[in-house]
């Protein structure tokens, strides 16, 4: 018989090296107010030493702690990053053997921005199906290993973290992964992405001196659709479930503009104090923006047992999608 996909657990980690707006004035010629009313960051993390693996490891060991589990306990460790260690082997493999997670199997995925959002669909049905019992998904990305700090248009934009949930099998249907909507549209690579170092663009001089091994991003024509996308997609999953703003507890975007967010709120007709926000002390962790939010809010007790959450994302791609989740415990 089918079961729900729960999230049990969260954990998360962030790099204690700070970058504020203050220090980028002083690399280049931006203003704290600039960056402020564009994005609303103040400040992001980086990893000055180590890898995304260190950053995705901190997040499970965090919430392992938390749930006085064992890493032997794992089944499945679902890597969301586009900063994967290395090309081979899978980022899930070296997390694997950092945390101890000796009967685990795990993969690497890649969605970009909607990482999370991927990846938990992709775990709950692991779970769902019986297949496995105890998944982790994680979301991690070192953005300052692929940020060109001389590109002040989005060098401004992203730091580094990881974060993780773990995914349990319930009976109870009122709980749990309830309803997704996911999308993708390859027309839209070409604004946003990172040409270099694939098979397509394999690293010679010429790439290293174009700087095709850093994010490329067409701003503009990115938050037309980002805007949309995500906008969009929120209030799809309210209205396929017969859900208003009234009804939803919490929305969960990924953070990557403030300005994205407060139309995805406005679409959703959901006031600003159900929105999760910590843009402004991370910046864009990439597929780490919406586990860090869930944890953070977690711990501070603001996310209670049976809450309704829409957990929406838009990223390269273009990649889109929301989740409907029923918060299933307190701390």
């Amino acid at each position: 018989m089918p079961k729900h996909a729960v999230i049990t657990g969260v954990g998360h980690y962030v790099p204690e090296e700070k970058l504020t707006n203050a220090d980028l004035e002083k690399m280049m010629d931006t203003t704290d107010e600039w960056i402020r009313t564009r994005t609303g960051i103040i400040e992001r993390r980086i990893l000055r030493n180590g890898a995304t693996s260190d950053l995705a490891a901190g997040a499970i060991n965090d919430l392992l702690e938390k749930k006085k589990m064992s890493a032997e306990e794992i089944d499945l460790i679902i890597v969301a990053t586009v900063t994967p260690d290395m090309f081979f082997p899978a980022t899930a493999c070296v997390i694997q053997e950092k945390i101890g997670a000796k009967k685990a199997w795990g993969f690497d995925l890649s969605a970009a921005c909607s990482g999370f959002i991927f990846a938990l669909v992709t775990g709950a049905q692991f779970v769902s199906t019986g297949a496995y019992r105890k998944v982790i998904v994680v979301g991690a990305d070192k953005m300052s290993s692929i940020t060109d700090y001389t590109d002040r248009a989005n060098c401004i934009l992203f730091g580094d973290a990881g974060a993780a949930v773990l995914l349990e099998p319930t009976e109870d249907e009122k709980y749990g992964v309830l309803d997704y909507i996911v999308h993708c549209d390859g027309a839209g690579g070409p604004f946003l992405n990172m040409t270099g170092g694939g098979s397509l663009n394999p690293p010679t001089h010429e790439t290293v001196d174009r700087k095709m091994h850093y994010i490329y991003q067409d701003g503009k024509a990115v938050f037309k659709v980002a805007v949309v996308g995500m906008a969009d997609v929120s209030y799809e999953i309210m209205k396929k479930n017969n859900l208003t703003g009234k009804d939803v507890d919490w929305l969960v975007p990924h953070q990557a503009n403030k300005r994205i967010i407060d139309a995805t709120a406005k679409r959703m007709e959901l006031d600003s104090s159900k929105v999760m926000l910590n843009i402004d002390r991370y910046g864009n962790t990439t597929a780490a923006t919406i586990p860090l939010c869930l944890s953070e809010y977690f711990s501070n007790g603001q996310l209670k047992k049976g809450q309704n959450l829409v957990l929406s994302a838009f990223g390269a791609g273009y990649t889109w999608g929301a989740v409907l989740v029923k918060w299933a415990f307190d701390r």
